[in-house]
């Protein structure tokens, strides 16, 4: 057992399996006491693909599908049970944190079960496959719901508490979608782009409090993981990318684990001034995302506001020379 997260106390949402279990497991073996959280008990069905489309699989692919499922099945109950059996402290809780009173009587739960709370996790996530022509209203809400109204509720309810004592840390988990994504989920780029607005607000925010918020987009081995490489072995009519789905399999994919001791230096003493920023997390690399800033500018220095025909004139050879859009095929992200 470590101790650079001695004393600390810790809620990880979606922490019953994936990056959310590997954060809290890595949380509680540095010393925190861990409340380990996810929607209900049980592992729910995957919403990603339809029983039409799964049911297309072969035997053979069905069979591996099931086979890693199943190696990931957990819950808030069985990480926190994990914990206890390696000699750390862990309660779960179970909680639909896109519920507003939900996600207080989580994080009240975490106060009076261990007196205090400092580091918030926010893992959890869900996503779908779809077109913005064809995508239902269930499945933006249903996505949208967790990230980032389920990040806000839980930021929300804690806040309080790591103000009054001046220190806290939080940890929230996007996506590179929040830059546009040449997979069919827009709904998933919305809500990780707002992931990404919602943390550097709190961390300007919260910054005068010795508290600090950063976002990590993770590469790792997860539901979601298999998810997309049955999604390339699934027949269906149904689009799912512009250019073809990731074609990297389970076994290609880094394990959460490698991720969790960057995510764990973030809640330290050590990294007090780092806060508002965004990294991508893979294996053993780690990247700091670039801040936005204006590319191009031109004005017009006259009292006289733009007219039709100037812009026609001089925008082609200033404002957009040598522009390309992010939208074009060969500009793939």
């Amino acid at each position: 057992m470590g101790k650079l997260l001695e004393g600390k106390v810790a809620i990880v949402t979606g922490s019953g399996q994936g990056v959310g279990r590997a954060l809290a497991m890595k949380y509680a073996a540095e010393g925190a006491m861990v409340v380990t959280n996810n929607r209900k008990p049980g592992q729910s069905e995957t919403k990603q693909l339809t029983p039409e489309e799964i049911a297309t699989l072969s035997p053979e692919d069905l069979k591996k599908v099931q086979e890693r499922y199943a190696m990931l099945a957990g819950d808030a109950a069985t990480t926190a049970n994990a914990i206890v059996a390696n000699g750390g402290k862990a309660a779960p809780f179970f909680a639909d944190i896109g519920n507003f009173d939900a996600a207080k009587d989580l994080v009240e739960f975490a106060v009076k079960t261990y007196g205090r709370i400092d580091i918030i996790a926010n893992v959890a996530g869900a996503f779908g496959f779809g077109s913005i022509a064809e995508m239902s209203e269930e499945t933006w809400n249903r996505v949208n719901t967790v990230k980032p109204k389920g990040y806000f509720n839980v930021i929300r309810h804690a806040a309080p508490y790591l103000m009054e004592q001046k220190w806290g840390r939080i940890i929230n988990c996007t996506s590179r979608a929040f830059l546009g994504d040449w997979i069919l989920h827009p709904e998933y780029c919305a809500a990780n782009a707002g992931v990404v607005g919602l943390t550097r607000a709190v961390a300007i925010e919260l910054y005068p409090y010795n508290i600090t918020c950063n976002a990590f987009s993770p590469f790792a081995a997860t539901r979601a993981s298999i998810d997309l490489e049955a999604a390339n072995l699934v027949k269906s009519d149904r689009k799912k990318a512009m250019a073809g789905l990731p074609n990297f399999t389970y076994e290609q994919t880094p394990p959460p684990e490698a991720i969790a001791p960057f995510l764990t230096y973030l809640c330290t003493d050590a990294a007090a001034k780092i806060s508002g920023s965004v990294f991508s997390l893979a294996g053993n690399s780690i990247a700091l995302y670039s801040e936005p800033v204006e590319k191009a500018t031109v004005n017009k220095f006259s009292p006289e506001f733009w007219t039709q025909e100037e812009m026609e004139m001089t925008l082609p050879r200033t404002l957009f020379a040598g522009y390309k859009s992010l939208a074009e095929p060969d500009n793939v992200h």
